[in-house]
């Protein structure tokens, strides 16, 4: 049963992270692919030796793909940190059970998942956003057809252990900036 009230971005091309950040605020273009380019521009330019031109970079540059968005992390950061958000690595050496679910400041997750597509023949990442909405977990993957709600925080714990044990990066991203 889909709920109307969560916000829920499909996939397009490789644009997961802005579809990603968008279902995490719970907003329609709360970013845009032109906001998140900007971002990965500048990056591209406050670091001179990635941002150097090489035929390629007219399409794949350091912080993305120009025409099909695969955005990295740094852009992530960037972008969560220009709404005031804070964004903390978790240690993957710890099970979610480390990760205080409950604090009032939690905004959300956003796992960084490997994926493998077309028989395993093309290796990538994907992200993911995890939210918690009127007191229920969900997953809010923009591959999935509608939000996936977690029956109890067992289940997103455990969820998040196997998605961890199978290579995931897991950041946890909190309102305020700390």
């Amino acid at each position: 049963m889909e709920d109307k009230s969560v916000y829920h971005e499909r996939q397009r091309l490789q644009f997961c992270l802005l579809h990603a950040l968008n279902n995490l605020l719970q907003e329609q273009d709360c970013f845009t692919r032109a906001e998140l380019d900007a971002i990965a521009e500048k990056l591209d330019h406050e670091d001179p030796e990635k941002g150097r031109w090489t035929p390629l970079s007219v399409v794949f540059k350091s912080h993305h793909n120009k025409l099909t968005g695969n955005y990295d992390v740094n852009v992530l950061i960037s972008a969560l940190e220009a709404r005031k958000k804070t964004v903390v690595w978790h240690d993957r050496r710890n099970r979610a059970s480390s990760i205080n679910l409950s604090s009032e400041t939690l905004l959300g997750v956003l796992l960084n998942i490997p994926v493998r597509r077309f028989a395993g023949l093309w290796r990538g990442r994907h992200w993911v956003s995890i939210r918690c909405i009127d007191g229920i977990w969900y997953n809010l993957d923009s591959d999935l057809s509608s939000p996936k709600p977690f029956q109890n925080l067992n289940e997103l714990t455990g969820f998040l252990d196997h998605v961890i044990g199978q290579g995931a990066e897991v950041l946890v991203i909190f309102h305020d900036k700390l």
